[in-house]
């Protein structure tokens, strides 16, 4: 009998891999801080494997997040527009996303950020109406 992964679980480990890709951390790069192999990485990841508090603890440390981070989105009620926790990290994940958040990240002009925020939300909101 196979067991699925704990909704909570599986919630915090969808959190982890997205705030440790935000950072552009490996899998192995996060264990090595930790003192845990890559695959335990995957496994709490996730949600197969739950996490200890004190490794937590520490996790929160390693990324700069607060305990709360891992926890957002659970019970929340999500509009029919609104991407759900799970659509919104595997967005976040793609290969496309990143490139695009490296990218933004490395212009170092204030006004050419916003600039190219306010470029986006104007092209994004002109195919929502479409």
């Amino acid at each position: 009998m196979v067991k699925s992964a704990n909704p909570i679980d599986k919630n915090v480990g969808q959190r982890l891999r997205k705030r440790r890709i935000e950072l552009g951390m490996s899998q192995q790069a996060l264990g090595e801080i930790l003192g845990l192999s890559f695959q335990q990485v995957q496994k709490y990841e996730s949600g197969a494997n739950r996490i200890a508090a004190s490794r937590l603890y520490n996790i929160c440390l390693t990324l700069e997040v607060e305990v709360g981070y891992f926890f957002e989105g659970l019970g929340d009620e999500h509009s029919s527009d609104e991407l759900t926790d799970e659509q919104e990290n595997k967005l976040m994940t793609g290969r496309e996303a990143l490139e695009l958040l490296r990218s933004y990240v490395s212009i170092k002009d204030s006004e050419v950020r916003r600039a190219v925020r306010a470029f986006l939300s104007s092209v994004s909101k002109s195919q929502a109406n479409d």
